[in-house]
């Protein structure tokens, strides 16, 4: 006679997996016998392989030929105080500075102009999100997402106002102005303003609402530290103006690192005496500094760069790719001289036991 405990028991639900083949591991599976045949030949490969693409890729971004001009604390002109200092005892006031430098050698090919930061964390997870990618599709509202907070609203004539473009990306825009005087030729490089963001984000991303932008942004207002509307960001350009400026594109891109740098311009190879590039000789660069970096001790630089078929300037790949090939063949070499000296056929490897003598 079956007691309570019986009959309990057989009403538990059991835990032991169903009786199948894949609940009870026994599908077919491949276990592979790493052996010296087979490992040994893996490391020479990927050492003789990846050591000539390093190389290659090393050399390439030898090609590229840069100049990078440090102007955090450019003095300025007329006065013995930096700008840094200047617009940060003036209420952001604009401040002009001048620095002569020199090419060594000529900039063949197309030739970029670029503005560096450091010490800018624009991968911070509240910065990254402060912005209204609905509003940036041209979708204006006069309520703007709450992940723009606290640059969502401004005051403009005494009325509390929608901000447009929202957010701390684009409060923050970079707003340095960079020319390059070549002296010898005794004018400024012509440079492009457009060409210089993701064609992507352009096309997609970003899209000005319809009709006239100065109706259409009327009851907006600019972020704080703008000094002119968006619809006046290109005051040469009508095309370039708006959520499409490209400028404002490029920065809009936040960074995943501190030390970063962006597209500024694009030199004009169309005009006269700039066709091949940049030649080599004396040059000036006049920075209307805007930009205040030195309070979270960062820094700004201009950087004149050319590119290559791999793009710009980035020897890290190429190194790791030799790094990597070296290792694999040192590897490869001492477990050779392992295996020569000290190896087992695969089949006594095959069958050793608990009771295989050591040996």
């Amino acid at each position: 006679m079956a007691t309570s405990s019986d009959t309990s028991d057989q009403n538990v639900k059991s835990r032991r997996p169903a009786e199948s083949a894949f609940k009870q591991q026994r599908l077919p599976a491949w276990q592979p016998i790493l052996t010296a045949g087979t490992v040994l030949p893996t490391f020479f490969v990927i050492g003789i392989a990846f050591i000539p693409v390093g190389i290659g890729l090393l050399y390439f971004s030898d090609e590229v030929k840069e100049h990078v001009i440090d102007y955090t604390y450019c003095m300025k002109e007329d006065e013995n105080i930096t700008c840094a200092e200047y617009i940060k005892q003036n209420d952001m006031e604009p401040c002009t500075c001048q620095i002569i430098f020199n090419l060594t050698e000529d900039f063949k090919g197309d030739v970029y102009f670029y503005y560096g930061l450091s010490n800018y964390y624009q991968n911070h997870r509240r910065y990254v999100k402060s912005r209204d990618d609905s509003q940036l599709l041209g979708r204006l509202s006069l309520t703007p997402s709450s992940d723009c907070e606290p640059f969502a609203y401004a005051e403009e004539d005494g009325k509390l106002k929608p901000v447009a473009p929202c957010g701390a990306i684009a409060n923050s825009l970079f707003n340095d102005t960079l020319t390059v005087h070549s002296q010898d030729l005794n004018i400024n490089v012509p440079v492009l303003r457009t060409g210089i963001a993701w064609t992507s984000d352009k096309d997609i991303k970003f899209r000005n609402p319809p009709g006239d932008l100065k109706t259409a942004f009327a009851n907006f207002t600019k972020p704080v530290n703008w000094r002119v509307p968006v619809w006046q960001l290109d005051m040469n350009n009508s095309e370039n103006n708006g959520f499409q400026n490209e400028d404002l594109i490029v920065w809009m891109r936040t960074a995943a690192l501190p030390t970063f740098r962006k597209l500024y311009r694009r030199v004009d190879h169309s005009q006269v005496g700039f066709s091949t590039g940049l030649v080599k000789g004396p040059y000036l660069l006049r920075v209307e500094y805007n930009y205040p970096v030195t309070d979270f001790d960062g820094t700004k630089s201009f950087i004149i760069s050319t590119t290559s078929l791999l793009g710009g300037k980035n020897p890290f790949l190429g190194v790791a790719y030799v790094v990597v090939g070296t290792l694999c063949l040192l590897l490869g070499i001492v477990l050779l001289v392992i295996h020569v000296r000290c190896s087992r056929s695969t089949t006594e490897m095959i069958n050793v036991n608990p009771r295989t003598p050591y040996s």
